[in-house]
């Protein structure tokens, strides 16, 4: 998930959204390992090199396409939405499977915000001047929190693949948890529908239907003013 924010510059934006999502799947990583499958470590994917980490569909075809047709139809959608190459777990590998899977998926939010809170220290120890080196490393600091949030929030989102489904598997009961995990297949698919492409078909009807978006770009604003605060900021 990438965040859209238009006061910055196109390649602050991209090394924000780039590392953002590297890291984010590294605390996947990590905390398989720490769980005892190091089959992430094994196959080079604990790495900050970006290409490990790319995937042919949601980091180039999915994103590509939704700029095209925002292109063409002369729409302006808030966030562009892709993903990484996930890392690869071996869940058998965990003493306890299911919630080990839970652990891992919600390692990639923590991660996220722990970041965000992270750079808005680095606001509040900067004391950027609005001009010169120091407002490209505010611009840099800025974009990251808004990124990470976006991705961390964006994740939580209870549905299967995204980190959120997988953490309600791991909360459900057994027979539950089956049936939710079975909305792993088209879960990606899903979230396509209802976040991107029915609210732009609805609003050529004029009507005005994304709850999703919306949501999220309130809790989003919601959160960037809480980590401020968190690091000592004013808002």
């Amino acid at each position: 998930m990438i965040g859209d924010f238009t006061q910055t510059s196109l390649v602050v934006q991209i090394v924000a959204v780039v590392l953002t999502i590297i890291l984010h799947e590294i605390a996947h990583g990590w905390a398989a390992l720490a769980l005892g499958d190091d089959t992430a470590k094994r196959m080079g994917r604990l790495s900050l090199n970006p290409l490990r980490h790319v995937d042919r569909v949601g980091t180039l075809l999915v994103p590509g396409i939704l700029l095209l047709v925002q292109w063409a139809a002369h729409v302006r959608v808030p966030f562009l939405f892709g993903w990484a190459k996930p890392v690869p777990i071996s869940a058998w590998r965990f003493p306890n499977p299911r919630r080990g899977m839970m652990i891992v998926a919600a390692a990639g939010p923590a991660m996220n915000f722990f970041l965000a809170w992270l750079a808005a220290l680095g606001i509040r120890a900067l004391d950027p001047a609005p001009i010169g080196p120091d407002g490209v490393v505010l611009q840099f600091l800025a974009m990251f929190i808004l990124t990470n949030l976006v991705l961390g929030l964006f994740n939580l989102i209870p549905i299967p693949p995204l980190d959120g489904g997988r953490i309600i598997v791991g909360l459900l009961p057994e027979r539950l948890a089956s049936a939710w995990a079975g909305l792993e297949r088209g879960g990606i698919v899903l979230v396509l529908l209802l976040v991107f492409i029915l609210p732009r078909l609805l609003a050529e009807f004029r009507i005005h239907w994304d709850p999703v978006g919306q949501g999220l770009g309130y809790v989003v604003e919601w959160a960037f003013t809480l980590v401020l605060h968190l690091a000592g900021l004013g808002v």
